[in-house]
Protein backbone atom coordinates (compact mmCIF):
# COMPACT_ATOMS: atom_id res chain seq x y z
CA UNK A 1 0.00 0.00 0.00
CA UNK A 2 1.69 2.90 -1.02
CA UNK A 3 1.53 7.15 0.66
CA UNK A 4 0.40 9.40 -1.13
CA UNK A 5 1.57 12.61 -0.03
CA UNK A 6 -0.78 15.37 -1.09
CA UNK A 7 0.18 18.74 -1.97
CA UNK A 8 -2.30 21.74 -1.46
CA UNK A 9 -3.61 22.40 -4.56
CA UNK A 10 -2.74 25.89 -6.56
CA UNK A 11 -5.10 28.14 -6.64
CA UNK A 12 -4.40 32.22 -7.13
CA UNK A 13 -7.91 33.03 -7.70
CA UNK A 14 -9.49 31.15 -4.65
CA UNK A 15 -6.83 31.88 -2.47
CA UNK A 16 -5.93 35.34 -3.26
CA UNK A 17 -8.88 36.84 -1.79
CA UNK A 18 -8.44 35.06 1.71
CA UNK A 19 -5.09 36.39 1.74
CA UNK A 20 -6.08 40.08 0.72
CA UNK A 21 -9.00 40.21 3.39
CA UNK A 22 -6.35 39.23 5.65
CA UNK A 23 -3.13 41.14 5.46
CA UNK A 24 -4.94 44.39 3.57
CA UNK A 25 -6.05 45.54 7.14
CA UNK A 26 -3.10 44.67 8.98
CA UNK A 27 -1.09 47.20 5.62
CA UNK A 28 -3.89 49.85 6.20
CA UNK A 29 -3.40 49.97 10.31
CA UNK A 30 0.68 49.72 9.64
CA UNK A 31 0.28 52.55 7.18
CA UNK A 32 -1.98 54.55 9.53
CA UNK A 33 0.72 54.04 12.28
CA UNK A 34 3.29 55.35 10.18
CA UNK A 35 1.46 58.38 9.20
CA UNK A 36 0.55 58.95 12.58
CA UNK A 37 4.22 58.71 13.73
CA UNK A 38 5.28 61.13 11.44
CA UNK A 39 2.60 63.70 12.17
CA UNK A 40 3.51 63.24 15.57
CA UNK A 41 7.17 64.63 15.10
CA UNK A 42 6.00 67.78 13.60
CA UNK A 43 3.56 68.83 17.23
CA UNK A 44 0.26 69.54 15.85
CA UNK A 45 -0.33 71.23 18.65
CA UNK A 46 2.60 73.81 18.31
CA UNK A 47 1.35 74.56 14.66
CA UNK A 48 -2.03 75.44 16.06
CA UNK A 49 -0.27 78.54 17.54
CA UNK A 50 0.96 79.82 14.06
CA UNK A 51 -2.66 79.84 12.75
CA UNK A 52 -3.87 81.51 16.14
CA UNK A 53 -0.97 84.04 15.67
CA UNK A 54 -0.50 84.44 12.15
CA UNK A 55 -3.90 85.42 10.00
CA UNK A 56 -4.81 88.34 12.59
CA UNK A 57 -1.30 89.46 12.15
CA UNK A 58 -2.04 89.28 8.19
CA UNK A 59 -5.19 90.98 8.44
CA UNK A 60 -3.92 93.77 10.64
CA UNK A 61 -1.30 94.13 8.31
CA UNK A 62 -4.08 94.50 5.18
CA UNK A 63 -6.14 96.59 7.15
CA UNK A 64 -9.16 94.12 6.32
CA UNK A 65 -8.70 90.38 4.43
CA UNK A 66 -5.29 90.17 2.43
CA UNK A 67 -5.67 87.78 -0.78
CA UNK A 68 -6.86 84.83 0.43
CA UNK A 69 -3.47 82.66 -2.42
CA UNK A 70 -1.41 84.65 0.72
CA UNK A 71 -2.78 83.82 2.84
CA UNK A 72 -3.13 80.01 1.93
CA UNK A 73 0.89 79.83 1.25
CA UNK A 74 1.56 81.64 4.35
CA UNK A 75 -0.37 79.49 6.53
CA UNK A 76 1.34 76.04 4.37
CA UNK A 77 4.40 77.51 4.34
CA UNK A 78 4.54 78.53 8.19
CA UNK A 79 3.44 75.31 8.94
CA UNK A 80 5.76 73.28 6.92
CA UNK A 81 8.30 75.21 8.65
CA UNK A 82 6.95 75.26 12.04
CA UNK A 83 7.01 71.04 11.49
CA UNK A 84 10.32 70.98 10.05
CA UNK A 85 11.51 72.53 13.19
CA UNK A 86 9.89 70.51 15.59
CA UNK A 87 11.05 67.05 13.37
CA UNK A 88 14.10 68.30 13.91
CA UNK A 89 14.00 68.90 17.44
CA UNK A 90 13.00 65.90 18.34
CA UNK A 91 15.93 64.65 16.44
CA UNK A 92 18.24 65.97 18.59
CA UNK A 93 16.29 65.05 21.80
CA UNK A 94 15.89 62.17 21.13
CA UNK A 95 18.37 60.84 23.92
CA UNK A 96 16.30 62.97 26.47
CA UNK A 97 12.84 62.21 25.38
CA UNK A 98 13.47 58.63 26.30
CA UNK A 99 14.61 59.31 29.93
CA UNK A 100 11.49 61.57 30.66
CA UNK A 101 7.83 60.06 31.11
CA UNK A 102 5.67 62.65 29.18
CA UNK A 103 8.06 61.81 26.33
CA UNK A 104 8.92 58.85 26.28
CA UNK A 105 6.49 57.68 23.80
CA UNK A 106 7.01 59.82 20.97
CA UNK A 107 8.33 58.24 17.89
CA UNK A 108 11.99 58.21 18.05
CA UNK A 109 12.23 57.36 21.88
CA UNK A 110 8.88 54.39 20.84
CA UNK A 111 11.52 53.49 17.40
CA UNK A 112 8.52 54.19 15.58
CA UNK A 113 11.01 55.92 13.44
CA UNK A 114 14.11 56.18 12.76
CA UNK A 115 16.37 58.93 13.65
CA UNK A 116 17.64 59.00 10.25
CA UNK A 117 14.68 59.04 8.43
CA UNK A 118 13.14 61.93 10.81
CA UNK A 119 16.15 64.00 10.17
CA UNK A 120 15.53 63.53 6.52
CA UNK A 121 12.07 64.42 7.34
CA UNK A 122 12.56 67.54 8.84
CA UNK A 123 14.88 68.94 6.27
CA UNK A 124 12.94 67.83 3.40
CA UNK A 125 10.02 69.77 4.91
CA UNK A 126 12.21 73.24 5.84
CA UNK A 127 13.28 72.84 2.54
CA UNK A 128 9.56 72.95 1.01
CA UNK A 129 8.98 75.55 3.53
CA UNK A 130 11.77 77.74 2.64
CA UNK A 131 11.15 77.26 -1.24
CA UNK A 132 7.55 78.17 -1.22
CA UNK A 133 7.55 81.41 0.78
CA UNK A 134 10.79 82.11 -1.57
CA UNK A 135 8.64 81.62 -4.38
CA UNK A 136 5.44 83.62 -3.25
CA UNK A 137 6.17 85.60 -0.67
CA UNK A 138 9.01 87.78 -0.24
CA UNK A 139 12.63 88.40 0.83
CA UNK A 140 11.78 89.17 4.40
CA UNK A 141 8.92 86.69 5.03
CA UNK A 142 11.54 83.88 3.27
CA UNK A 143 14.75 85.15 5.52
CA UNK A 144 12.56 85.09 8.97
CA UNK A 145 11.37 82.02 8.33
CA UNK A 146 14.10 80.63 7.79
CA UNK A 147 15.86 82.12 10.58
CA UNK A 148 12.87 80.61 13.30
CA UNK A 149 13.95 77.03 11.96
CA UNK A 150 17.64 77.68 12.57
CA UNK A 151 17.14 79.66 15.72
CA UNK A 152 14.68 77.32 17.06
CA UNK A 153 17.08 73.84 16.52
CA UNK A 154 20.46 75.11 16.46
CA UNK A 155 20.09 78.06 19.21
CA UNK A 156 17.57 76.86 21.88
CA UNK A 157 17.68 73.22 21.25
CA UNK A 158 21.23 72.57 20.83
CA UNK A 159 22.19 74.70 23.56
CA UNK A 160 19.84 77.42 25.14
CA UNK A 161 17.63 74.47 26.24
CA UNK A 162 20.12 72.26 28.08
CA UNK A 163 22.34 74.96 29.33
CA UNK A 164 20.73 77.69 30.91
CA UNK A 165 17.24 78.08 33.25
CA UNK A 166 16.67 81.09 30.95
CA UNK A 167 16.36 78.68 27.98
CA UNK A 168 12.34 79.39 27.99
CA UNK A 169 13.06 83.43 27.96
CA UNK A 170 15.41 83.09 24.94
CA UNK A 171 13.27 80.35 23.25
CA UNK A 172 10.66 82.61 23.46
CA UNK A 173 11.39 84.45 19.80
CA UNK A 174 10.46 81.24 17.91
CA UNK A 175 6.66 81.29 19.37
CA UNK A 176 6.62 84.57 18.12
CA UNK A 177 8.23 84.47 14.63
CA UNK A 178 4.77 83.51 13.32
CA UNK A 179 3.95 87.11 13.78
CA UNK A 180 6.47 89.16 12.41
CA UNK A 181 6.51 86.63 9.61
CA UNK A 182 2.43 86.86 9.01
CA UNK A 183 3.19 90.53 8.90
CA UNK A 184 5.97 90.61 6.88
CA UNK A 185 4.84 88.57 4.04
CA UNK A 186 1.80 91.19 3.55
CA UNK A 187 3.78 94.30 3.84
CA UNK A 188 7.59 93.61 3.06
CA UNK A 189 8.45 95.59 6.22
CA UNK A 190 7.91 95.38 9.80
CA UNK A 191 5.52 97.94 11.73
CA UNK A 192 5.66 99.19 15.01
CA UNK A 193 1.60 97.25 15.46
CA UNK A 194 3.48 94.14 14.11
CA UNK A 195 6.59 94.15 17.03
CA UNK A 196 3.99 95.12 19.36
CA UNK A 197 1.86 91.94 18.41
CA UNK A 198 5.69 89.90 18.66
CA UNK A 199 6.23 91.11 22.57
CA UNK A 200 2.88 90.05 23.49
CA UNK A 201 3.27 86.41 22.12
CA UNK A 202 7.22 86.28 23.50
CA UNK A 203 6.38 87.50 26.93
CA UNK A 204 2.99 85.24 27.28
CA UNK A 205 5.26 81.88 26.62
CA UNK A 206 6.48 82.90 30.34
CA UNK A 207 3.65 82.41 32.22
CA UNK A 208 2.19 79.62 29.21
CA UNK A 209 5.10 77.27 29.24
CA UNK A 210 6.18 77.69 33.33
CA UNK A 211 3.37 75.92 34.75
CA UNK A 212 3.67 72.84 32.49
CA UNK A 213 6.99 72.92 33.59
CA UNK A 214 5.96 72.91 37.43
CA UNK A 215 3.94 70.20 36.42
CA UNK A 216 6.66 67.84 34.87
CA UNK A 217 9.80 69.31 37.20
CA UNK A 218 10.95 65.72 37.80
CA UNK A 219 11.03 65.09 34.20
CA UNK A 220 13.38 67.54 33.11
CA UNK A 221 15.42 67.17 36.43
CA UNK A 222 15.97 63.21 35.23
CA UNK A 223 16.79 64.41 31.95
CA UNK A 224 19.17 67.46 33.38
CA UNK A 225 17.55 70.33 31.30
CA UNK A 226 17.59 72.97 33.83
CA UNK A 227 14.33 74.39 33.32
CA UNK A 228 13.28 77.18 35.69
CA UNK A 229 11.19 75.28 38.16
CA UNK A 230 13.93 72.66 37.83
CA UNK A 231 15.99 74.79 39.79
CA UNK A 232 14.82 77.22 41.68
CA UNK A 233 12.26 77.89 44.23
CA UNK A 234 8.45 78.06 43.31
CA UNK A 235 8.55 81.65 44.64
CA UNK A 236 11.05 82.55 42.05
CA UNK A 237 8.99 80.92 39.31
CA UNK A 238 5.81 82.20 40.92
CA UNK A 239 7.52 85.64 40.83
CA UNK A 240 8.42 85.38 36.98
CA UNK A 241 4.89 84.28 35.72
CA UNK A 242 3.57 87.20 37.49
CA UNK A 243 5.99 89.34 36.01
CA UNK A 244 6.02 87.98 32.74
CA UNK A 245 1.45 88.53 32.72
CA UNK A 246 1.91 91.78 33.29
CA UNK A 247 4.22 92.40 30.35
CA UNK A 248 2.04 90.49 28.64
CA UNK A 249 -1.20 92.46 28.85
CA UNK A 250 1.15 95.84 29.39
CA UNK A 251 2.60 94.65 25.33
CA UNK A 252 -1.17 93.78 24.27
CA UNK A 253 -2.53 97.33 25.52
CA UNK A 254 0.01 99.16 23.80
CA UNK A 255 -0.98 97.26 20.78
CA UNK A 256 -4.32 99.26 20.90
CA UNK A 257 -2.15 102.64 21.73
CA UNK A 258 -0.94 102.10 18.44
CA UNK A 259 -3.62 102.60 16.47
CA UNK A 260 -6.82 99.62 17.06
CA UNK A 261 -9.99 100.18 18.01
CA UNK A 262 -11.72 99.22 20.92
CA UNK A 263 -13.20 96.30 19.45
CA UNK A 264 -9.61 95.12 20.07
CA UNK A 265 -8.99 97.17 23.60
CA UNK A 266 -12.06 96.10 25.35
CA UNK A 267 -11.94 92.36 24.51
CA UNK A 268 -8.24 92.72 25.28
CA UNK A 269 -8.76 94.83 28.29
CA UNK A 270 -10.53 92.53 29.47
CA UNK A 271 -9.07 89.23 29.23
CA UNK A 272 -6.05 90.28 30.34
CA UNK A 273 -7.45 91.59 33.99
CA UNK A 274 -8.35 87.54 34.01
CA UNK A 275 -4.97 86.53 32.79
CA UNK A 276 -3.14 88.37 35.67
CA UNK A 277 -5.59 87.57 38.32
CA UNK A 278 -5.08 84.14 37.78
CA UNK A 279 -1.42 84.62 37.73
CA UNK A 280 -1.52 85.99 40.87
CA UNK A 281 -3.83 83.37 42.44
CA UNK A 282 -1.19 80.81 40.94
CA UNK A 283 1.44 82.72 42.65
CA UNK A 284 -0.56 82.90 46.49
CA UNK A 285 -1.28 79.26 46.45
CA UNK A 286 2.17 78.68 46.19
CA UNK A 287 2.79 81.21 49.03
CA UNK A 288 0.37 79.82 51.60
CA UNK A 289 1.36 76.50 50.73
CA UNK A 290 -1.49 74.97 49.12
CA UNK A 291 -1.55 72.70 45.95
CA UNK A 292 -0.64 75.36 43.03
CA UNK A 293 -2.59 73.39 40.15
CA UNK A 294 -0.54 75.19 37.55
CA UNK A 295 -2.50 73.66 34.67
CA UNK A 296 -5.30 75.84 35.53
CA UNK A 297 -3.29 78.57 34.19
CA UNK A 298 -1.92 76.73 31.05
CA UNK A 299 -5.04 76.05 29.57
CA UNK A 300 -6.41 79.67 30.56
CA UNK A 301 -3.31 81.57 29.06
CA UNK A 302 -3.79 79.11 25.76
CA UNK A 303 -7.58 80.83 25.71
CA UNK A 304 -6.02 84.19 26.45
CA UNK A 305 -4.10 84.53 23.66
CA UNK A 306 -6.52 83.06 21.04
CA UNK A 307 -9.44 85.83 22.19
CA UNK A 308 -6.37 88.52 21.84
CA UNK A 309 -5.95 87.91 18.49
CA UNK A 310 -9.72 87.01 17.21
CA UNK A 311 -10.14 90.51 18.80
CA UNK A 312 -7.37 91.65 16.57
CA UNK A 313 -8.87 90.08 13.50
CA UNK A 314 -12.24 91.78 13.88
CA UNK A 315 -10.60 94.79 14.56
CA UNK A 316 -8.84 94.74 11.15
CA UNK A 317 -12.37 93.68 9.50
CA UNK A 318 -14.17 96.56 10.82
Amino acid sequence: MSMITERPVSNPAGESPVRSAEESPARSRDVRAVVAAYVSLTKPRIVELLLVTTVPAMMLAHGGLPSLWLVAVVLVGGSLAAGAASVLNCYIDRDIDQVMRRTKRRPLPAHTVTPRNALIFGLVLAAVSIALMAAFTNLLATGLTLAAILYYDLVYTLWLKRTTTANTFWGGACGAAPVLIGWAAVTGSLSPVAWGLFAVVFFWQMPHFYPLAMKYKDDYARAGIPMLPVVASVRRVNAEIVLFAWLTVLSSLAVWALGLSPVYGVPTLVVGVIFIVEAHKLAGRARRGEPVKPMRLFHWSTTYLTIVFAAAALDALL
